[in-house]
């Protein structure tokens, strides 16, 4: 926890209800010198406290806790493994049905046409395969989901597409 941040976001909340140090002691049961403590990062409101302050302030404890960062919620956890195995499964899809198939031409060409690519190619060419990995990754830390960057670094042969994947995991908050 970062303390200095913690008593910022409280001063800021309080600031913007327009609360003196008094009055919010008052209303969570503490002294104004307690509050004054707090906002000088000097100690740390009670846990007993943070239900009635996170109330006043009108915000969540975790508001409070982080600082006002926002915590990085996750829907789930994906694997460079699973994102390789999915493109080869539209390549199967090609092998099975047939390549002039309805279903696979039309897979085929929404993603060309989506991503302005040639995907048909990346079954043939092992780094442009890679890259469609890679990019398939990405799409799934937008969409919210978390990959273990230990395992993009070891995961990728082309460092090219490996650093960055990692890279954009770390502005994702991925570390």
């Amino acid at each position: 926890m970062n303390t200095s941040k913690i008593a910022e976001q409280i001063s800021a909340l309080r600031k913007s209800k327009g609360l003196t140090q008094n009055e919010l002691g008052e209303r969570v049961g503490v002294t104004f010198q307690a509050v004054s403590k707090w906002e000088r990062g000097e100690t740390l409101p009670d846990i007993t406290v943070l239900p009635d302050l996170a109330r006043v302030l009108e915000t969540s404890i975790d508001n409070i806790l982080l600082g006002g960062e926002k915590q990085l919620e996750y829907k789930g956890k994906i694997t460079v493994s699973d994102m390789k195995a999915g493109l080869d499964c539209l390549k199967e899809m090609g092998e099975h049905l047939g390549k002039e198939n309805l279903i696979y031409r039309s897979a085929v060409e929404g993603i060309n046409t989506k991503i302005n690519t040639d995907i048909e190619r990346a079954f043939q060419d092992e780094y442009a395969f890679e890259a469609f990995v890679a990019e398939a990754v990405i799409q799934n830390l937008i969409q919210g989901m978390y990959v273990d960057i230990s395992d993009v670094k070891n995961s990728f042969r082309h460092e090219r597409f490996k650093n960055i994947v990692v890279d954009f995991c770390e502005r994702y908050g991925l570390k």
